[in-house]
């Protein structure tokens, strides 16, 4: 509903199950396929949540409840009839509203397509509907997705379950807080600068950025372009790599798609972590400031690795360039995706990332080049690094979740930030790199304010990543900390 909110009462909305919503997709996947548990009742207990939570959020901004319930009832009717379930089958997911879902309204979070309704799902969605999955609806997010802050002039501000004067990050902000708060059991999102990690670390979920082409993305307009990923969000770390065995695998029409098929992430995650050699940087030898609640949350990480048997050391990689190739590659991004937009709807643009588009504008063939050297000579550098650990340790975000009013932090620690984007230095340095980027819930700031700790990998190693995450969790279980807005 444009200009408003879609809730009001619902006929037979009953008592919210906090034992369905909170539950792993994993264990509603496993029985609603033993028919312990019907898509129905899932459902149900979902979108009772929803009317309940979501007000105080506004994670998710278009439902399509009689879409899903008319789904949901097929689904229970395929298993009856001896159908074999897909790995998400009956499981109720919103899509990010980046994210084209056929027949059901995708805005990008812009006045400019206020109205819009696909014909077609991209891939994404596509794999999570054919694994049969349940479509809720959409997932707020930043204009565009531009921007690690959640908030739009279509369905204005997403806030933070832990505390709703707070940010829940961006741009996968409203999937992470509908995760947060039970709404869903899974969710897509997509990064570029951190928008899958920066929103998991601030509501206490799991954001996954995988390698470039695990996750091929079709339609898009630059497919060679390997700086935005799209990737999967959850409550635990197996919920995240269930649902990365749906959306990785390759795809013809996506160029850059490796041939690793999805299944390879179907797989236990429990492994003994002995002997591994992990880098821990508090704040990339001192090349990012970092609030020291920040970093008082994450310094007992290094000691549960430890623990688990692990060899730490604090140590960082040189990452010299990686702020110029990333500023350059998505200001170039944005200029070839929204220039023609820009040029027709200026005043429909919010300021900061119509000067992005600008920027991408007066880009020339040497700024290009320049930062294609660059990023050449930062893969090698961090290829090296790797040669001595298996996997950095460092903050996801410089920040914890900050006031919900403000567009972003204007100082961290005390140093001024120049723009919207230097405060997640922490994520977009790592995006530059291509590697693989976990986002796992590591702890909580004194005044009950989530911190994940990101980990890092290897190019490729996307399955050891998801491995190091799961330990950790298991060993601390941050993640289990529901918000209480969100309990009965």
């Amino acid at each position: 509903m444009r200009g408003g909110h879609w809730w009001g009462p619902r006929a037979g909305g009953g008592h919210v199950s906090e034992e369905i919503c909170f539950a792993s997709a994993r264990d509603l996947a496993r029985r609603i396929a033993a028919r312990d548990l019907s898509a129905r009742e899932v459902l149900q207990a979902h979108l009772d949540q929803i009317e309940r939570t979501n007000p105080q959020v506004n994670a998710i901004v278009t439902l399509v409840a009689e879409r899903a319930e008319r789904q949901a009832r097929e689904a229970d009717e395929r298993l009856a009839a001896g159908e074999p379930p897909g790995p998400l089958h009956g499981l109720p997911v919103a899509h990010k509203d980046t994210h084209a879902t056929a027949g059901v309204r995708t805005t990008s979070g812009s006045p400019i397509f206020a109205d819009h309704v696909p014909d077609r799902d991209e891939l994404v969605v596509e794999r999570i509907r054919a694994a049969g999955a349940v479509t809720l609806g959409k997932t707020n997010t930043p204009e565009f997705a531009a921007g690690s802050h959640t908030f739009n002039p279509v369905f204005g501000l997403t806030r933070n379950p832990y505390d709703p004067s707070r940010s829940a990050g961006g741009s996968s902000g409203g999937a992470a807080a509908a995760l947060a708060c039970g709404m869903q059991a899974l969710a897509d999102g997509g990064d570029m600068g951190g928008s899958l990690r920066n929103p998991a670390s601030f509501c206490n979920v799991v954001g996954f950025r995988p390698s470039p082409g695990r996750v091929p993305s079709w339609p898009v307009l630059a497919g060679w372009s390997t700086l935005g990923v799209q990737g999967p969000m959850a409550r635990d770390v197996a919920d995240v790599a269930l649902l990365l065995s749906v959306l990785a695998g390759p795809d013809p029409r996506s160029p850059i798609a490796l041939e690793t098929p999805g299944s390879a992430f179907a797989v236990p995650l429990d492994r003994d972590l002995a002997g591994l050699r992990l880098a821990w940087s508090p704040d990339l030898g001192g090349t990012i400031p970092v609030d020291p609640a920040v970093t008082a949350a994450l310094e007992p990480a290094a000691k549960v690795f430890e623990e688990l048997g692990c060899a730490v050391e604090e140590a960082s990689p040189d990452l010299a360039g990686a702020d110029e190739v990333f500023r350059t590659l998505r200001a170039w991004h944005w200029d070839i995706t929204l220039r023609p937009l820009l040029d027709e709807r200026r005043a429909d643009f919010k300021p900061s990332l119509a000067a992005n588009i600008d920027a991408g504008r007066s880009l020339t063939g040497a700024d290009l080049g320049r930062a294609e050297t660059l990023h050449t000579a930062l893969f090698h550098r961090v290829r090296e690094f790797f040669e001595r650990y298996d996997a950095l340790l460092m903050p996801v975000s410089q920040v914890p979740p900050f006031d919900a009013a403000a567009e972003y932090p204007e100082e961290v620690a005390g140093r001024p930030m120049r723009d919207y984007l230097e405060w997640m230095r922490s994520c977009y340095l790592i995006s530059a790199t291509g590697c693989p980027a976990l986002s796992v819930p590591a702890g909580f700031t004194s005044d009950g304010l989530p911190v994940g700790l990101q980990i890092v990998g290897p190019h490729h190693a996307d399955l050891a990543v998801l491995r190091i995450g799961r330990a950790f969790e298991r060993a601390t279980r941050h993640g289990e900390r529901r918000p209480p807005l969100a309990l009965p």
